[in-house]
């Protein structure tokens, strides 16, 4: 997918996109559901941007066996359309989603059920997005491949100032202080300062996260408020890069020298090999200090879905089942042909060429051993404004954390309430 439907995926740091109910696109009505002896699906995609990756999926639906499978290939606000789609009977029979389908499609019976479909194949499939697409032990999604958000420094200007790769925030920020001159800042986290992708980051690296193994506000602790004061500290020491011509989603201000590190996404990295060969590496985003949290990736896949209303359920299952599950070859190429992704399966990341050595390599480890799903399933929209605009005060006005996020908490739990009510 292209870098600006990664940041529309990845980037959401603090919420998620809400739910559509405006009207779709003219061509989305099913085709007959039979074709001869076969059943006939429609599979919705979105729109990506990497060349060949549309007649990569017409090819693959193509050599089903089972059913004939038709791609309707979606630009503009697939989201939209794709939500919308699934209130009337006009949707597709298969259809991708980001993250897997939200909270509001689960309990509005808009998908079905798909947690037979892993079969011995669940403990091959990255954990942390089996869980994000997971709600009450029942899986909703199949995720198709991998992208992260992650750290990346330059090797010849921390060397010549003397700094190792930060391995907390307190290092991070000293690091950032030392490689800033009148020429290079220190870190670039966006022109926002870093309230766009930062959220998840900052409660991971104190050990904490947006909401508690059982459903409950996670983050209102001293940990989560030294962390968010952290981050007003990084903006404070004059270490960030604002203002940019490009923003974090873009690897141009770390490869044209503007920043010494930058937090970005992995689909830059074939860009900065260009650029800078050999001379970058990846980080998580580090643990708060020496005692407390870990060191963290978001990470995010589009999940294969299966739409409730479809008049060929089974069928639909089957294929999703049959792409996703069963045929690996297609997902490794689907992963590694078309752009720079990881795969879902921990087996495929081992036969994946492109992640076999340097940066991208260690870019893998951290997606299997530190990857956080960017948001629980039942963090709303709500929750999400809140605490984004929540990180703007701290960040960039110096309000109080500890008022912030009493804020946030309240209105989370009325979310919760209403969700789970």
């Amino acid at each position: 997918m292209s870098g600006m439907t990664r940041r529309r995926l990845l980037g959401i740091g603090a919420g998620l996109s809400a739910m559509a109910v405006a009207g779709c696109g003219s061509n989305s009505g099913r085709p007959s559901t039979s074709s001869g002896s076969k059943p006939t699906l429609q599979q919705w995609y979105h729109q990506y941007g990497e060349a060949g990756t549309q007649q990569a999926v017409e090819r693959y639906a193509k050599a089903y066996p089972d059913a004939t499978v038709t791609i309707q290939w979606s630009p503009g606000d697939y989201d939209k359309k794709a939500s919308t789609a699934l209130l009337t009977d006009q949707g597709p029979d298969v259809f991708e989603y980001g993250n897997g389908p939200t909270i509001d499609m689960i309990k509005g019976n808009q998908v079905v059920e798909l947690t037979d479909l892993l079969g011995d194949a669940k403990s091959d499939f990255n954990p942390a997005l089996v869980e994000r697409m997971t709600y009450q032990g029942k899986l909703y999604g199949i995720p198709q491949v991998v992208d992260m958000q992650l750290l990346v420094y330059r090797k010849s200007l921390l060397s010549a100032a003397g700094v190792q790769p930060p391995q907390t925030v307190d290092e991070l920020l000293d690091a950032a202080k030392k490689l800033t001159t009148n020429k290079v800042k220190g870190l670039f986290v966006g022109n926002d300062g870093g309230v766009g992708v930062l959220g998840g980051p900052a409660l991971w690296s104190a050990g904490l996260d947006y909401l508690t193994a059982d459903n409950q506000f996670g983050f209102d602790d001293p940990a989560a408020v030294e962390s968010l004061r952290k981050l007003r500290e990084f903006w404070t020491a004059k270490v960030l890069l604002l203002g940019a011509p490009t923003d974090w989603s873009d690897p141009s201000a770390f490869t044209q020298g503007l920043t010494a590190m930058q937090f970005t996404g992995l689909w830059t990295l074939p860009a900065i090999e260009k650029a800078l060969p050999g001379d970058y590496g990846v980080l998580p985003w580090p643990k708060l200090n020496a005692t407390t949290g870990k060191p963290s990736v978001p990470i995010g896949a589009y999940g294969s879905c299966v739409n409730a209303k479809s008049k060929n359920v089974d069928a639909a299952k089957k294929y999703v089942k049959w792409l996703w599950v069963d045929q690996t070859d297609d997902q490794l190429d689907f992963a590694q042909s078309y752009g720079f992704h990881i795969p879902a399966r921990k087996s495929l990341v081992e036969k994946a060429d492109k992640l076999k050595s340097g940066p991208a390599a260690d870019a893998a480890k951290l997606a299997t051993e530190n990857g956080h799903a960017q948001t629980p399933i039942l963090w709303s929209p709500k929750a999400g404004s809140a605490y984004s605009d929540a990180l703007n005060r701290i960040i960039r006005s110096g309000a109080d954390p500890a008022t912030e996020i009493k804020t946030v908490k309240s209105v989370t739990e009325a979310e919760l309430k209403r969700i789970t009510g």
